[in-house]
């Protein structure tokens, strides 16, 4: 298997991690809120983690289908947070560094056109349509948080 494929199966297998993480986080979070508004809140936490799933399916997919490797069945650190704005500023901060480090992937990918023959366009496209997702996501907790 060339470098570029163990590389990128290293790197979609931590993304892969980052959204089982978070899928729970937000879960276990949707569950914590109360209050007066809290309604529409937790039906946007469990919106945005039904969006992690789909994003497992397609980084298991990518991994698996695509370059041959296998998915990644472990978890990557969640974080707890005491109230609704702690829990928002928490999985704004995920989702950032989220969108960081797919856009990481996507330029490995890019950098790997060549060497990804029969995979890149999926890769590229799939990727790309994740990072959006996020970054919708990431507006979605902004303006939760009146940003």
């Amino acid at each position: 298997m060339p470098d570029v494929k163990k590389e990128l199966i290293g790197m979609l297998n931590h993304a892969l991690e980052l959204e089982y993480s978070a899928r729970i986080q937000y879960l276990a979070h949707a569950e914590a809120i109360n209050g007066l508004g809290a309604e529409p809140i937790i039906e946007r936490l469990k919106e945005i983690a039904g969006d992690e799933l789909k994003h497992e399916g397609i980084f298991r997919e990518l991994i698996a289908a695509f370059l041959g490797g296998a998915p990644s069945m472990n978890l990557a650190e969640t974080f707890k947070a005491k109230d609704i704005k702690d829990i928002l500023k928490v999985n704004l901060k995920g989702e950032k560094d989220a969108v960081d480090f797919y856009k990481q992937i996507y330029q490995k990918v890019i950098d790997s056109k060549k060497s990804l023959q029969y995979e890149f366009e999926t890769l590229e496209h799939q990727i790309r349509h994740v990072i959006m997702d996020e970054q919708e996501h990431v507006t979605e907790l902004n303006l939760l948080l009146g940003k």
